[in-house]
């Protein structure tokens, strides 16, 4: 096991350190959401935490790490006597990106609990990271039910697990920390409103910073122990402030005016629920705890505002996390207390004059952990950032004729496009596919370990040999061979692939407008139906990548909003290149199936014979069984039908832009690949 980096020695991210910290005093307040770039210290900081954090007392033996002072009476392994327990430092457990739900929460043997009627129970992650941290790296890759159960056990300090009737309960009481790069998708709001805080992270700019952030880690690697040792100091002395702290938590005063405050910041802010208030008022808690102070003041509150409210502040998919900081001095002001310990009349600010809350937000207030020998604030032991998929789009490959961006229109809500067929892709929500969760349509036998039992189908398979098998009681003799895996079907996330047509002929300002606003309704609607997307435009002399295929639907809407026109309309080029793209993510991605949305009027000019290219271009699509949808964008009263025409080669269909919202049909949902079948027939 490598010595990890010390938490102290993190060049800068106060807001980082200080939102770690705050956990590590009150677990209570919710966990850490730390948003950032590659490269910027977000895993170095977490795993370093871990070193920090008091021993734990465990009863011996135990594999769910009950404390000997107050055993958990429902403890599988119980029940404990209260005792003398065995000392150990506190655990940080890794979940895996692509971890299994049993892997999660844990294991029943289905087959001893139906022959022998006991309750064999494999302990998950949850188990292990009881009373310590639970790690999960790039949260946001995640599959949904697995988040949804990480963040239940976190709110709940328990897991359940239930098999056909056979249930299982544990505490699981942790830390939790999640990263995550926005470039690779964002969390949905409603998973992002459960953890408690949220930070963002990126490189310094400052060269001083950056030449810091070097010297540590080369020193570090030279000589990881050693470089260890001279922190050791440090490391011991943020260990015993955070006892101290947790000690001090329970005397910490939240008064009345310091309620109010937070109730009018989240008030004022406008965010969802009574979530917010409450980690709010736990932060503002654990802040005083660990200023050392027993009653909250006004600059805790904003400390705590700053943590805990700019990702409850999203609206849609394409809103970036923020919170206007004069706007939150403005209602911390209008609503300070007097006389109660929660500031004077400006809030608190002059209480603490050894930090400027007016540069950096967060990394002000009372709570702020002292710095090292004032180091750079912001830096990154690893290796300089990359430029992620969400920057600046790429050079058009022709300026010729180039018109100024049009902006998308209002977007609206489109009607469902799915791929046919049963697929087997990542869990979702937009074409029918064999998964893990969903309803039960069979039962086959298991291949590997048995997941999800079908109880009927096990007995039906057990009963003719119960005889022969010298059944004498009441209970069924089973045998592996009997045990019949349950078959399920949901819904996974597709590849939709835009082709997006950015040609002269596309170029009237309100014309791109509404295209646009088509393209950015059905971004979103991949957002919600957890698609990977990506973006091919075409114009001039030829087409590019505009963006490969993410995760980030919100890189994509930022390529589409500074998206210019003009030229003539290369579509063979379009769809060719995007033909490339599907198959090399083929080759990343099997399971994955692609559904291409091509947008544009259907015109094809330049070069010998552009029309049957395109032709051509649009049947490797036909052979490939790619679905596709072509939208329709050609206006005015006389109209070719060149976009229909198109449709045909690909075997796909066709639908104008006013057909693609929902409410223009009768039928919301509408195959593909079906329709243009019936219609080629």
């Amino acid at each position: 096991m490598s010595t990890p980096f010390p938490f102290t020695a993190v060049v800068g991210q106060d807001d980082l350190r200080l939102a770690l910290l705050l956990n590590a005093v009150s677990p209570a307040v919710g966990g850490v959401l730390v948003r950032g770039e590659k490269g910027t210290a977000k895993s170095t900081a977490v795993r370093a935490l871990s070193v920090l954090l008091p021993e734990v007392a465990v009863v011996p033996g135990c594999r769910f790490s009950c404390a000997p002072a107050a055993p958990d009476p429902a403890c599988p392994d119980g029940p404990h006597e209260r005792g003398p327990g065995a000392q150990r430092p506190a655990r940080m457990v890794e979940l895996p990106v692509g971890a299994s739900e049993d892997r999660l929460v844990g294991s029943l043997d289905i087959e001893r609990a139906l022959s022998e009627g006991v309750k064999a129970f494999e302990p998950g992650l949850l188990a292990d990271a009881h009373r310590g941290i639970l790690y999960v790296d790039e949260v946001n890759l995640l599959h949904d039910h697995l988040v949804d159960l990480l963040l239940d056990a976190a709110a709940m300090g328990a897991s359940y697990v239930e098999r056909e009737g056979v249930s299982v309960r544990h505490a699981a009481k942790f830390l939790l920390v999640g990263t995550m790069n926005p470039e690779e998708g964002e969390l949905r709001p409603q998973l992002l409103d459960r953890f408690g805080l949220t930070v963002e992270v990126a490189a310094s700019r400052e060269p001083d910073q950056r030449v810091e952030v070097v010297r540590r880690r080369l020193a570090y690697d030279d000589d990881p122990e050693g470089f260890v040792a001279r922190w050791a100091d440090e490391e011991s002395a943020v260990r015993q402030r955070v006892v101290a702290a947790r000690e001090l938590l329970p005397s910490v005063r939240l008064g009345d005016a310091a309620l109010r405050q937070i109730a009018a910041t989240c008030a004022a802010f406008e965010v969802d629920g009574m979530r917010a208030d409450i980690v709010m008022a736990r932060t503002a808690t654990a802040l005083a705890a660990w200023a050392g102070r027993t009653e909250v003041l006004a600059e805790d509150v904003r400390q705590a505002a700053l943590l805990a409210l700019p990702h409850r502040r999203r609206r849609n998919p394409f809103d970036a996390p923020g919170l206007d900081e004069n706007k939150l001095d403005e209602t911390l002001e209008e609503f300070s207390g007097e006389g109660d310990g929660d500031g004077d009349g400006d809030g608190g600010s002059d209480d603490n004059n050894d930090t400027d809350p007016d540069d950096h937000g967060p990394g002000g207030g009372g709570g702020q952990p002292t710095p090292d020998d004032g180091g750079p604030r912001d830096g990154d032991e690893a290796a300089q950032p990359e430029a992620g998929e969400g920057g600046a789009p790429q050079p058009s490959p022709s300026g010729a004729g180039e018109r100024q961006p049009a902006r998308a229109s209002e977007p609206f809500r489109t009607k469902v496009l799915s791929v046919p067929g049963i697929g087997e892709g990542a869990a979702g929500r937009r074409s029918r596919a064999r998964t893990e969760h969903g309803r039960t349509t069979g039962a086959r036998r298991p291949q590997g370990a048995l997941t999800k039992l079908h109880l009927t189908a096990t007995v039906q398979a057990a009963a003719p040999h119960q005889r022969a098998r010298g059944r004498s009681g009441p209970g069924l003799v089973v045998r592996r061979d009997d045990l019949r895996q349950a078959t399920r079907e949901g819904r996974e996330g597709n590849l939709v692939l835009f082709v997006v047509d950015a040609s002269g002929s596309m170029a009237a300002r309100q014309r791109m407008s509404a295209v646009k606003g088509a393209v950015l309704s059905l971004l979103l609607d991949a957002y919600q139906r957890r698609d990977k997307v990506g973006l091919v435009t075409f114009r001039g002399a030829g087409a590019e990548v505009a963006l490969p295929p993410t995760s980030s639907v919100d890189a994509a809407a930022v390529r589409l909003e500074s998206l210019p026109t003009g030229g003539r309309t290369p579509l063979a080029a379009g769809l060719l290149r995007a033909h490339d793209v599907l198959r090399v993510e083929r080759l990343r991605d099997v399971h994955r199936r692609p559904l291409v949305v091509v947008v544009t009027d259907g015109r094809a000019t330049g070069g010998p014979e552009p029309v049957a290219l395109a032709g051509r271009a649009a049947r490797l699509f036909a052979a490939d069984g790619t679905a596709s949808v072509v939208v329709d964008c050609e206006s005015g009263p006389v109209r070719l039908g060149l976009a229909g025409k198109l449709a045909g080669e690909l075997d796909g269909v066709a639908v104008t832009l006013d057909e693609l919202r929902a409410d223009a049909l009768a039928g919301l949902v509408r195959d593909v690949r079906g329709t243009s079948s019936r219609r080629a027939a």
